[in-house]
């Protein structure tokens, strides 16, 4: 079906034509022909961005008679921000339909001015309910002609705590109105409200009750509560064209992680309750425009935003509640276009995780936390793209251009482009280059139950990997990067599959299949590292038993310094020499 064999007038299809709205969305398809045709209450299930604002705008603008100078429709909605863009839409709506007047009303906003409008007269009331009811009480607002209510994103409003005032103002407006309730998922107090002020609904439901957009890619990253912030940086630089919500639980968590992102170069912006309405319009109108591509927010402060294009959801702590997390996703992948929604995830939250996947029935895709040499490839390549763009011209720079041709004309090609190159991503390469790649935790995969990470990794080095010691660490600029480079260099191209890897300043640890250990230390032993001469050996078990201010409790055999004194740095004494110091400094500060 198409707009046209709808029953709109010629003004409404102007408007939709100049709207660019194509081809009726699912939820306009079904909804549209009740309102127009039908004097039925309707229960519509559909997620945020499906076209809901114009399932019911547009037959609702139709259908209000301008003639008559009384609030004839009445919708409900949880947030200011979410207010504002359904008037707006109301009246794009109604840009050929003659003297309709709409009217948002919400805290925060003067509520003379409001006042002023109303007694005025007002076809239309979008309104949040806080400020609604401030209105039926001050009598300004006068809801005696209501023909029509609308509660838009209804489960969001009764989880920021409306449902008084949600039961106030239904019992405010005549009997016998049609009552239109749209939500994204069917809540126990959903099904109470219909109960109790609709009169035998229509049910009608896209997709399926209580599921998430079929737009939307599930993903999540299994992390250690620690690396939390540092694979939020990776996923940021990984995706470099990202616009996305981070969520936090907290308001001190989400100004901690906005600050930090700040502090650390990237455009982001925090939103929660803490901030002042002209504070939070400012963050708003920001990332609106794409000032900033991350916006870090609560479940409250986010809710009823209305953000067209988000490339991703990430969560930076799970939810408890199924619905939260439903609406958090719904954010990204909306009117027909793909998203992706991020968890970070540690251990123990592991089963929450998987119960969202059983309540959504869909399995979440688990991701590796992308290397310093993938987002060094990513960055770069997306810069050569930006490059290969046509850009503004800037006739200012021409004068400029032939002293800088001759100064650069000294440059081949090659090493002009290699020059350029560094220079961008100086600093940017130099934080990957130097930085460990996180390792995530491991499971206890044979009991089925998480597991702690040291008893995961006790477990992990006792089964098929082999743990080895080597005497290079971060004092000699030895990350995991050059691990892995240093061991693919001295393998003739075969990959040697590696495991956990632990730094330390002057020497390390790392994990490799069983099978391949010898192998590797037969390669690796008396190669050359910078101006250092490498020993390879297995890390042997500590002989003098279990101790229990470590989790790590293997040591390694080879004891030999950078000539094979055993006194240098590096050796197995002054490993366990610096232990025993650790543990007497600890003593002090106890006493």
């Amino acid at each position: 079906m198409k707009f046209e064999e709808m029953g709109f007038t010629p003004g409404i299809l102007k408007a939709i034509e100049e709207l660019r709205f194509e081809n009726p969305m699912p939820v306009q398809e079904k909804v549209i022909p009740v309102m127009l045709g039908e004097e039925r209450d309707v229960i519509a299930l559909a997620q945020t961005g499906t076209g809901k604002t114009a399932a019911f705008g547009l037959p609702l603008v139709q259908t209000t008679d301008t003639e008559t100078n009384l609030t004839q429709a009445l919708i409900l909605c949880p947030t200011r921000e979410l207010c504002l863009q359904i008037t707006s839409d109301l009246e794009d709506y109604a840009k050929y339909t003659g003297k309709l007047s709409i009217l948002a009303v919400y805290g925060g906003s003067s509520i003379e001015n409001q006042i002023r409008s109303l007694k005025k007269g007002v076809h239309i009331i979008v309104a949040t309910p806080g400020r609604l009811i401030d209105l039926i009480n001050r009598k300004a607002a006068r809801l005696n002609g209501v023909r029509t209510v609308i509660l838009d994103e209804a489960d969001e409003m009764l989880n920021m705590g409306f449902l008084d005032s949600i039961n106030e103002i239904l019992g405010s407006v005549p009997d016998g109105r049609r009552t239109l309730l749209f939500s994204a998922t069917m809540s126990s107090e959903i099904a109470s409200i219909a109960r109790n002020y609709m009169s035998d609904p229509v049910e009608i439901t896209i997709g399926s009750k209580n599921a998430s957009a079929e737009n939307v890619n599930h993903a999540y990253y299994l992390v250690h509560a620690k690396d939390k912030y540092k694979v939020l940086k990776r996923i940021a630089d990984s995706e470099p064209d990202v616009y996305g919500i981070v969520f936090c639980r907290t308001r001190k968590e989400t100004q901690e992680i906005a600050s930090h992102l700040i502090n650390d170069g990237y455009n982001a912006d925090a939103l929660h309750g803490d901030l002042s309405q002209a504070q939070r319009d400012a963050v708003m109108n920001k990332f609106r425009i794409r000032n900033l591509q991350l916006l870090v927010a609560t479940d409250v402060a986010a809710r009823g935003l209305d953000v067209d294009d988000l490339t991703h959801v990430i969560n930076y702590s799970l939810p408890e509640d199924l619905e939260v997390y439903t609406h958090r996703s719904g954010r990204t992948g909306r009117a027909g276009k793909t998203g992706v929604s991020l968890s970070l995830v540690h251990l123990r939250e592991k089963q929450n995780l998987h119960r969202i996947e059983n309540l959504l029935k869909k399995k979440f895709k688990h991701l590796q936390v992308p290397t310093g040499s993938e987002i060094c490839g990513k960055q770069l390549f997306h810069w050569v793209k930006k490059l290969e763009t046509p850009g503004s011209e800037h006739p200012e720079i021409e004068k400029f251009l032939p002293e800088i041709k001759n100064r650069l004309s000294g440059l081949d090609r090659e090493e002009l482009l290699r020059r350029v190159v560094i220079r961008e991503f100086d600093r940017f390469l130099d934080d990957y280059r130097n930085g460990e790649d996180i390792i995530e935790p491991i499971e206890d995969r044979n009991s089925g139950n998480r597991s702690s990470d040291r008893k995961g990794r006790r477990d992990h080095y006792e089964g098929k990997f082999t743990r080895l010691f080597i005497n290079l660490g971060k004092n000699d600029g030895f990350y995991p990067e050059q691990l892995i480079e240093f061991v693919n260099s001295n393998t003739q191209g075969k990959k040697v599959p590696l495991g956990k890897i632990d730094l330390l300043k002057s020497f390390s640890f790392f994990e490799v299949e069983e099978s391949w250990s010898d192998y590797l230390i037969s390669r690796l032993n008396n190669k050359q590292f910078m101006d250092r001469k490498v020993a390879v050996e297995i890390a042997q078990e500590r002989s003098s038993g279990r101790n229990e201010d470590h989790g790590d409790r293997r040591k390694p055999a080879w004891s030999g310094g950078r000539s094979g004194n055993k006194k240098q740095h590096g050796s197995s004494g002054d490993f366990h020499k610096g232990r025993k110091q650790d543990r007497n400094e600890r003593k002090k500060f106890r006493r």
